[in-house]
């Protein structure tokens, strides 16, 4: 008989904690990544090395071989998992490969089908040392199987476009999205290392920093869905030349992490980064927030409690001129107010105010974007709660006109 395995014991206690957490288990889970760390401790344990070693083995090596060594109807979807995660540009190596299947396993509920077809193999299955390992034992096979199973019935809800450091940790970054117009400079200073790049500096009053999203350390990991992992130098202005004129969306890996310190992983980097450029330093904070303070915030932009007072067609002309008899045809008519539409700076025309009326503005668009060289301009009324307001409104969506690059 076999004696005990202690890292069944303590995966059995991951699988409990986890079962007694929220469902689905997300990635801020904090029993998540103890779960995953054991559960790779025992699939490694016990693999034999190859004599040369000219490879070292790993279990990725045996779990991308499956499809040429079962044919059980079972292996269609674990056969698209596998070649999701040999094309997935954000992992290079070997163990980053590993850890994206079996996130993947885990959301697809395709861990014990894993080691199902595993046991089907007996040629894989030769990989393990009967004495040393936990899949080469039938003793601890068996309870194993057991334990994947019964997370087979569990949920998990794990984000798979965060991928781009398991190649060195389970211990994943924040990550966030920062959406941006087009324009000339986004004004952030890029420095690429060892295929990362990352932000070392924000220009003043550039789109970058009006818009306050990233900070200065963070690491850009995607431009419009194009991953920048494993980048060559220049190869984020390559991206953004291809993408010109169209609004930019950004995958972002934050320097913090959770717990508002520093993401681990990232340290060697930002050493490195600090030698080469002495007075580097992180950004805890953007520079305006404290003018932002008691406002309401949306993704990191301002919101505004607005009235809108409603809309008229001015006509074939959208310049601020016709703002002067726009707001006055609206007010004439008294519409109640209601929450109709979104707009982005390239549907707007002009922004203004009447000088009788500082606490309304307007701005026009396109009334049939669809059909843009057939089509008229509406002139849209609101009315905010000070002048103040008012102004400031007019002025931000102006400093959105300087930095939006216009294409005709």
């Amino acid at each position: 008989m076999s004696g005990k395995e202690p890292l069944l014991g303590t995966l059995k206690v991951c699988i409990r904690s986890l079962q007694e957490g929220s469902s689905p288990c997300t990635d801020t889970s904090p029993h998540i990544h103890p779960f995953c760390e054991i559960l790779e401790m025992i699939l490694r344990k016990g693999i034999k090395q190859p004599v040369l070693g000219f490879k070292r083995r790993d279990y990725w090596h045996w779990i991308e071989q499956l499809p040429h060594q079962v044919t059980h109807r079972s292996m269609t979807r674990l056969s698209i998992m596998i070649e999701k995660t040999n094309s997935c540009e954000k992992v290079l190596r070997v163990q980053g490969r590993g850890r994206y299947f079996l996130r993947q396993a885990l959301n697809g509920k395709l861990l014990a089908v894993t080691i199902q077809q595993l046991v089907r193999s007996p040629r894989l299955l030769e990989w393990y040392d009967p004495v040393t390992s936990i899949l080469g034992n039938e003793d601890f096979l068996e309870p194993f199987l057991s334990m994947m199973l019964v997370v087979t019935e569990m949920s998990f809800s794990l984000d798979e476009q965060n991928s781009s450091f398991l190649d060195e940790s389970w211990q994943l970054p924040v990550c966030l999205t920062y959406e941006t117009v087009p324009c000339r400079e986004l004004g952030m200073v890029l420095r690429y290392l060892d295929g990362r790049i990352f932000i070392i500096d924000l220009l003043p009053q550039s789109q970058a920093e009006v818009d306050e999203v990233v900070l200065v350390g963070d690491v850009i990991d995607e431009i419009n869905g194009f991953s920048l992992r494993n980048a060559c130098n220049g190869q984020a202005g390559t991206v953004l030349q291809k993408l010109k004129g169209k609004p930019l969306s950004f995958q972002i890996i934050r320097w913090k992490w959770h717990d508002g310190g520093l993401y681990k992983p990232l340290l060697p980097y930002l050493k490195v980064i600090q030698e080469q450029i002495p007075n580097f330093q992180l950004q805890h904070k953007h520079g305006h927030k404290e003018e932002n303070v008691g406002r309401i915030l949306q993704g990191g932009r301002l919101l505004y409690n607005l009235r809108y007072l409603g809309q008229v067609n001015v006509g074939k002309h959208g310049g601020k001129e016709v703002l002067d008899h726009g707001i006055p045809m609206v007010l004439d008519k008294h519409l109640p107010p209601q929450v109709l539409f979104h707009y982005s700076y390239t549907d707007i025309s002009c922004v203004g105010r009447r000088l009788d009326s500082n606490n309304l503005f307007a701005f026009c668009i396109v009334a049939s974007p669809e059909t843009p060289e057939h089509s008229s301009f509406d002139c849209l009324v609101f009315q905010s709660n000070s002048e103040e307001e008012s102004e400031e409104i007019v002025r931000r969506i102006a400093v959105g006109f300087k930095h939006t690059e216009w294409f005709v």
